[in-house]
């Protein structure tokens, strides 16, 4: 029998998971199969423990149950445990292993894709929730010259900096105080799926700059319509969906699949910036 893995979440209709790796599979040419699975919000452990006796081999692990995946496994990686969160999970022998792939799926849509490097560079973080912290170490290991969380509730911004502190440069406000131009301009808030807009201002974006919204699928959202006016180069979530995707392939096959033809696939069917 083909080895068998899952996405778990809460709505999961939307999901791209099982296309993507299918697609994976196929070029790579693994024997498994991938499924969607939709899991009552009480029902997430016993879903998961369930799925891993039956035979399951890795899952992931998307909204809202991915501080649940992260609570609920033996091992975590560092990734996992800086997030506080994870989207991988690993059926092992030994139990169940944890990781954060958001993080890296992003760093590799930004320097490979995009050709975006960010060391020595100035980035801005918008939001301090979940898709924030789940970024923020990756982003702190690729150096660059300070990052820098903006947030409506400064608090969080400043809370979310200070448990980040050891790991590089970083700094948190709220919109008001923000000041500056930065070279790379990430979206981590819900905005965009609300068709609504963050207080940036054009001043923040530096020449060259590059403005990404971490969602995907939505068109020129008005956060990456504000970017464009402001003269920055804008790009949507589509690349990181299919990188930490791969990433967690790597970690279940061992195998590193091509991603561009995915995303060229994928990219057909949803509206780009």
């Amino acid at each position: 029998m083909s080895d068998l893995y899952a996405v778990f979440g809460n709505p999961i209709a939307h999901s791209r998971s099982p296309a993507i790796h299918t697609a994976f599979a196929r070029q790579t040419g693994q024997d498994m199969r991938y499924e969607a699975r939709l899991v009552a919000l009480d029902r997430f452990r016993e879903a998961v423990t369930e799925f891993a006796a039956a035979g399951g081999r890795g899952a992931n692990v998307t909204l809202p149950f991915k501080e649940q995946a992260c609570a609920l496994a033996d091992r975590r990686s560092a990734r996992a445990e800086a997030a506080g969160a994870a989207n991988t999970l690993v059926f092992t022998a030994d139990g169940i292993a944890a990781d954060n792939t958001d993080g890296v799926g992003l760093l590799r849509d930004l320097t490979d894709r995009l050709h975006c490097p960010l060391a020595g560079r100035r980035l801005l973080l918008a939001g301090a929730g979940g898709a924030a912290r789940g970024v923020l170490l990756p982003l702190l290991e690729a150096r660059p010259e300070m990052l820098v969380i903006a947030n409506r509730n400064a608090v969080r911004a400043h809370t979310l900096a200070a448990a980040f502190a050891g790991h590089g440069p970083v700094s948190g406000c709220g919109y008001p105080d923000l000041a500056g131009r930065f070279d790379v301009v990430i979206n981590a808030t819900s905005a965009s799926l609300a068709d609504a807009g963050i207080p940036l201002r054009p001043e923040h974006y530096a020449a060259d700059s590059l403005a990404y919204d971490m969602a995907y699928g939505k068109g020129m959202t008005p956060f990456l319509a504000t970017a464009r006016a402001a003269g920055a180069r804008v790009a949507d979530g589509l690349g990181m969906l299919v990188e930490q995707a791969a990433a967690s392939f790597l970690l279940w096959r061992g195998v590193r699949p091509d991603t561009a033809p995915v995303y060229a696939r994928l990219r057909l069917d949803l509206p780009a910036p």
